[in-house]
């Protein structure tokens, strides 16, 4: 099974960090290829570089496609070009937004996101309820730390996620804590085992919906709007 993971933005050595997390939950078995665009943003922190990031992002998966990828995951909290990537996909594809918070449904009545960026909360309340997943999100909250912070040992990045992790169980009445970040894949297992809940990483939640839609035999339907694109020269 061979399932690509498109980091959307062009660091590099992030991709690398989200391909290893990926790895570690991944089945024996199960081939991880962990790429990025060459063009695009550096990091993803808003409406406008979820559109510029797009193009390229779909161009990697147009590039996996063709080498025989089985699954892909969009690898950024926003879930940017979803829609468009299952146009052009047969198999499955999953943004970790959407993984994350379906899987925190499984294993808590209520979960709080524990994002980046204030500004980007709304682009998580707004999957939220397209996800159907506004009665068990109680809040978004935001530890006001860049994304390329996230890679940089030297940031005080952890200390900041902890401490909203602690706010939202203590003043949000949740059972579970969702990292609205694919940079903070490496975090969940450390974060988890000191706070004593569920933390749901959405790289490695949608790693595991992958792998059982491939082995149930599952492809993205091509009856309706996720059909292939209308053939049409593009300019």
């Amino acid at each position: 099974m061979k399932i690509n993971i498109v980091n959307p933005n062009t660091t590099a050595s992030m991709t690398a960090k989200i391909g290893e997390c990926a790895r570690q939950v991944a089945a024996p078995g199960t081939e991880i290829w962990a790429c990025n665009p060459t063009t695009g943003p550096v990091s993803i922190e808003g409406h406008y570089d979820e559109a510029m990031c797009v193009p390229g992002l779909l161009a990697e998966i147009r590039r996996a496609e063709a080498a025989g990828a089985d699954a892909h995951i969009i690898a950024c909290f926003g879930d940017p070009g979803l829609e468009a990537a299952r146009e052009i996909a047969s198999g499955p594809v999953f943004g970790i937004a959407e993984a994350a918070m379906h899987a925190a449904s499984f294993v808590g009545k209520h979960f709080s996101i524990v994002t980046t960026l204030g500004r980007t909360c709304g682009i998580a309340a707004h999957l939220a309820e397209r996800y159907g997943m506004q009665r068990f999100c109680r809040n978004i909250r935001a530890c006001e730390i860049a994304v390329l912070d996230l890679d940089n040992p030297a940031s005080d990045a952890y200390a900041a996620i902890m401490q909203e992790c602690r706010l939202a169980l203590e003043q949000d009445d949740v059972d579970c804590i969702v990292l609205g970040c694919a940079g903070m894949a490496d975090l969940c297992q450390a974060i988890s085992k000191e706070l004593g809940v569920p933390v749901i990483d959405g790289v490695s939640a949608a790693v595991t919906f992958a792998e059982g839609l491939v082995r149930l035999g599952l492809q993205t339907s091509k009856r309706g709007e996720w059909n292939y694109p209308l053939a049409k020269q593009y300019l």
